[in-house]
């Protein structure tokens, strides 16, 4: 039986290491557990959804791929009511206030936990949450499904220099992936700014300075994000 994986998911896949134990926040149907355990590189998963229904689909697709016996599956809210003998914990597919509430309700996890997180959406006001929580971006990529592109990052807690407001645009991170991806993206992140700073002109924003400095910083990338393919 084949596992039906996004390349998104695949792409989270990219950042666990053999013989992580892994907790799965919002699991949904389990695909993104099963494939870690069936492929020999997860040792053991944490199933958890907020609630009922998604936890017992992924029981039975579990129960189906015959890798129950390695899941622990959990109700909780977020992080709360989990176990915490994993190592590495995944927030794939959730807005940007859901993945900044599960981590504010889990100080604990600055402790030597690593994160890899998928975000669907505001993802500038993710990651300056992340590094004014004292958290870094250690590698980030891109991955496609269809007309859309996605980021997926790996997190560790190590408090010390953040980003300029541009990088929580583009960050060091995806410029070091340098994936063919890149291009694309950044025209669309870039297009969004230009959209942004043209209607607070119209409007008067007071935000338009900031806004406007964004804009120019990302234009200073073209060339580099461009100019070698």
């Amino acid at each position: 039986m084949k596992i039906p994986m996004s390349n998104r998911l695949l792409a989270v896949c990219n950042y666990i290491h053999k013989g992580d134990r892994v907790a799965d926040i919002g699991c949904d149907h389990g695909y993104l557990g099963i494939y870690l355990l069936t492929e020999g590189i997860a040792a053991h998963m944490i199933e958890s959804d907020v609630a009922q229904g998604p936890l017992d689909s992924a029981k039975r697709n579990a129960l189906r791929f015959r890798v129950d016996s390695a899941m622990t599956f959990c109700l909780s809210d977020g992080a709360r009511d989990i176990p915490r003998d994993f190592d590495v914990l995944v927030c794939a597919g959730m807005g940007a206030d859901t993945i900044m509430s599960i981590l504010s309700a889990a100080p604990w996890l600055r402790e030597g936990y690593r994160l890899v997180l998928q975000c669907q959406s505001k993802r500038p006001e993710l990651r300056q949450w992340l590094y004014d929580a004292g958290w870094q971006i250690r590698r980030e990529t891109l991955a496609q499904d269809g007309k859309f592109i996605y980021t997926v990052m790996e997190v560790v807690y190590a408090p010390g220099a953040g980003l300029t407001p541009a990088q929580t645009y583009i960050t060091p991170q995806l410029l070091e992936d340098d994936s063919p991806l890149l291009p694309a993206f950044y025209d669309r992140v870039r297009h969004g700014v230009t959209m942004t700073v043209e209607g607070m002109r119209r409007s008067g924003s007071d935000q338009l300075p900031i806004y406007e400095t964004i804009l120019s910083d990302l234009n200073a990338l073209e060339e580099q994000i461009h100019g070698n393919r």
